[in-house]
């Protein structure tokens, strides 16, 4: 095998899957296999187990899944052990990654981890796990390099995927078209891409969007559902809610790119919405027992990507029992009726997307060449 990987979830999926085409460039009988998601398996990376099968998070949520994750861990822990990669290469899912990349590399397997975890947030004793299980760490945020430059740790910094994938300018005319929004506010509704986010914040989000279209009533929403099962919850929990609402499957990008703003989950999503220079109510809700536990190690008072880039409260975060319908709804309106403020942001976050243009996939390619040859 040339090649085996690990990719935690949709985000994980997505961001492999650039660089496997960018990889196979050079390499075009290049031979990978692992755990992967659609993306990665269209790049031609053979799943030997889903992506989906990590896509658990916080501590309530790990202990009832414990037993399942073990168990694939050992088993793909064996399956390269006996047919050894080239090198391994780690994306995202640092809790079961590092395990299995310290595993790899006492075994003499060069294991590459990209995307680091959020050790500059919490967490931080991390660090010196990391540095028994990567032989590199590949970092999507500049101010990363220094944190493992400074423990020791071989690092490089690549830029973010999604920076050179997302246009600069998107075309948000060629989006509603698409979509087929024709005029009024439109309003992105991402609840998150795991079932247990969908479940927590789609009901959370639609009644939000209920009192938005109250202010509104030329209001349009978009929802775009990760899987069939995601846009079954979705629609569940718009039932007796008279919303003018289009469940998407997938398209994420494309609900970005036609909305005027976003109510969006924390994570991925919430970078994916700064790039396409939306103006964006950030929002989550986890089970109490892990929201303490995290808060206790926290860093920073930001938890939304573009907030922590940027170091300020640059988009309002709605989290935990601050997460109310009228809270979002409040907040997005407040972008609505606010032209100069968005325009403002917009400048903002295309600064930001600048700085993590960095040609990624290739770069990341670059790493991984020498040891294919």
């Amino acid at each position: 095998m040339d090649l085996g990987l690990v990719a935690g979830e949709a985000s994980g999926d997505l961001l492999g899957a650039h660089f496997i085409n960018a990889l196979k460039q050079a390499h075009p009988n290049l031979r990978a296999a692992g755990i992967a998601g659609p993306r990665l398996v269209e790049a031609g990376v053979e799943a030997i187990y889903p992506s989906e099968k990590l896509a658990v998070n916080g501590y309530v949520e790990v202990l009832r899944h414990l037993p399942e994750l073990l168990w694939i861990r050992s088993r793909i822990a064996r399956h390269f052990l006996n047919d050894r990669p080239r090198v391994f290469v780690g994306i995202d899912a640092p809790d079961f990654n590092f395990t299995l990349e310290a595993k790899l590399k006492r075994a003499g397997i060069p294991t590459v981890h990209f995307v680091s975890p959020s050790i500059w947030a919490w967490r931080p004793e991390r660090i010196h796990r990391i540095k028994q299980a990567v032989s590199q760490m590949l970092v999507v945020f500049p101010f990363e390099e220094r944190i493992y430059r400074d423990a020791g740790i071989p690092v490089t910094y690549v830029g973010h995927p999604l920076a050179d994938v997302i246009p600069m300018e998107p075309d948000v005319a060629a989006a509603r078209a698409s979509l087929g929004l024709v005029s009024g506010p439109v309003i992105a509704l991402l609840p998150g891409s795991r079932l247990s986010e969908v479940s927590r914040h789609a009901g959370l989000m639609l009644d939000a969007a209920a009192l938005i279209l109250k202010q509104h009533p030329d209001a349009q929403f978009v929802v775009p559902a990760a899987n069939e099962a995601a846009a079954q919850l979705i629609r569940q929990a718009a039932q007796g809610l008279d919303l003018p609402l289009h469940v998407l499957a997938g398209q994420s990008h494309t609900a970005l790119a036609a909305c005027d703003v976003t109510l969006v989950a924390s994570g991925t999503a919430t970078l994916e919405a700064a790039l396409f220079k939306k103006p964006m109510v950030i929002t989550y809700r986890m089970p109490a027992i892990t929201a303490r536990m995290m808060l206790k190690q926290a860093m920073q008072p930001w938890v939304g990507l573009p907030n922590v880039l940027l170091r300020e409260f640059v988009v309002p975060e709605r989290l935990q029992d601050a997460a109310t319908p009228e809270a979002l709804a409040n907040d997005a309106l407040a972008w609505l009726d606010d032209a100069p403020r968005r325009l403002e942001l917009h400048e903002t976050f295309r600064t930001l997307h600048m700085s993590l243009q960095q040609g990624a996939s290739a770069r990341i390619a670059d790493v991984l060449q020498p040891y294919l040859s």
